[in-house]
């Protein structure tokens, strides 16, 4: 059973489908803030004081890797060397890994093992006050034994957390996609889907949730009624319950937060409603949940989406914690609406993600400055939105080191934000996966592309470094 490290995402083929609109239903008011302040600011202008935690060695390294993925010609052949048949021969996959262990690896990602990435962590957070995201870099399994093997994986990921000081580590991070097999958790979206046009079809095995719907949300993939789950799968469904509650509890004894990543449309509203029943058997800290789902802004339901959910959890008195991201799967999102007949579920421009962003976070930093129990953390490598954020922070009084806000980026991106943002006085956190090399390519290949070209998220890095 071979594992994908963190793969570029799957595109699904189904059969041709005709158009359905979801139920009307009473969609909730549209969320404005007015902007924060000007009065405070974020400063990254003085490249000497932000970058001077950071070793000579690891600067040098880091420039080099950065204006390497600047370079598309580069970025193209290189990706094509790790996909091509040259990675078959030995001698030659040798040798590129060799050179990528060095280089783009040791940049993008924290270590081979979970050990080797606490150490990661402690090292990245004593010289440059900046916590750690630990997760195990795997992202899709395909049946039960692989769900078996990684959620060991990710069990090891937050013993190894429970070694690091407290002060060191903002959480782990696990796949829901990596611990219930991909076409169960499609098949159990479709049945939500369903269940969300038709009120009245029932779902025996569902347990209690928030929603995880709006009358905005793209329900073309499903057009007909699913047939229910067979007796296999609802007791391969059930394993899943089971390896999620097995990681929930090992984060609550530790007291270590978790994060349930995203994915794209056809498979969320699955990962929604394990995330947030999750959400509703383990968070019982009031001061601080252990569960914590993603919103991705780039989602045209997005606001909306959140704003149920957090008004479900006020309700039930549940709290909640919220990782707010722009998205990743644009290209795929468009592709398969596109073949099915449909506008894709993302923003039409980037601007009008950008905007939704900024309001699902001052929508967040509202409720978190309110004493409601609720944890934000902010992932973004956009410059004005976590100017923004600093901004609105010190507008609402927020306490900086409480727990409550939280910023984020990749490890190995956005430095210069992430060292802005610490001196701000902020916690700040690093997404750091971990795994063995070989397997760590395809997540290498997608941190190029996003680097990739002179315009891109690592341009200010690039520039400040040099």
């Amino acid at each position: 059973m071979a594992n994908r490290f963190l793969r570029p995402h799957l595109i699904h083929r189904f059969s041709t489908l005709s158009p359905v609109g979801p139920p009307s239903t009473v969609v909730p008011e549209i969320l404005s803030f007015d902007q924060p302040k000007t009065d405070v600011d974020l400063d990254l202008s003085d490249q000497a004081r932000l970058f001077a935690s950071v070793p000579i060695s690891d600067l040098v390294r880091s420039t080099a890797v950065l204006h390497a993925t600047a370079i598309g010609p580069m970025v193209d052949f290189g990706s094509w060397v790790m996909s091509s048949k040259l990675m078959d021969a030995t001698i030659t996959r040798d040798l590129v890994l060799r050179f990528v262990k060095g280089t783009f690896y040791d940049h993008f990602c924290a270590g081979e093992d979970a050990a080797a990435a606490a150490r990661r962590v402690r090292s990245v957070y004593e010289s440059r006050g900046l916590k750690g995201m630990l997760v195990y870099g795997v992202e899709h399994a395909e049946d039960g034994g692989e769900c078996d093997n990684n959620i060991k994986k990710f069990i090891e990921t937050v013993d190894a957390a429970k070694t690091l000081p407290t002060s060191h580590l903002s959480s782990v991070v696990v796949k829901i996609t990596a611990i219930c097999p991909m076409s169960l958790l499609k098949r159990v979206s479709d049945l939500l889907r369903w269940q969300y046009k038709n009120p009245s079809f029932k779902l025996p095995w569902k347990l209690h949730s928030f929603p995880v719907f709006s009358g905005s949300s793209p329900l073309y993939h499903t057009i007909s009624e699913p047939e229910p789950l067979t007796v296999e799968e609802e007791q391969e469904l059930e394993k899943a319950h089971e390896r999620i509650k097995s990681i929930c509890i090992r984060c609550q004894e530790s007291n270590v937060p978790l994060l349930i990543d995203a994915e794209d449309t056809i498979l969320q509203p699955a990962i929604d409603y394990m995330a947030y029943w999750s959400a509703i058997m383990f968070n019982s800290d009031k001061s601080r949940p252990i569960v914590y789902n993603t919103i991705q802004a780039y989602l045209k339901d997005a606001g909306e989406r959140l704003q149920l959910a957090l008004r479900e959890s006020e309700k039930m008195n549940v709290p909640i914690g919220f990782k707010l991201v722009r998205g990743a799967y644009m290209s795929s999102e468009a592709k398969l609406a596109a073949s099915l007949g449909y506008k894709s579920p993302v923003h039409d421009t980037i601007q009008e993600t950008h905007a939704c962003y900024n309001e699902c976070m001052g929508f967040l930093m509202e409720k978190a400055s309110n004493g409601t129990g609720i944890a934000v953390i902010l992932a973004t490598h956009n410059t004005d939105s976590g100017k923004l954020g600093a901004r609105k922070a010190s507008e609402l009084g927020i306490d900086k080191e409480n727990g409550k806000i939280e910023f984020a980026q990749l490890y190995g991106m956005s430095d210069a934000l992430s060292l802005g943002l610490k001196r701000a006085g902020f916690n700040v956190s690093k997404y750091m996966p971990y795994g063995p090399v070989e397997t760590a390519v395809p997540y290498l290949i997608r941190r190029a592309y996003e680097n990739r070209g002179m315009m891109s998220t690592g341009a200010l890095d690039r520039q400040l470094m040099r």
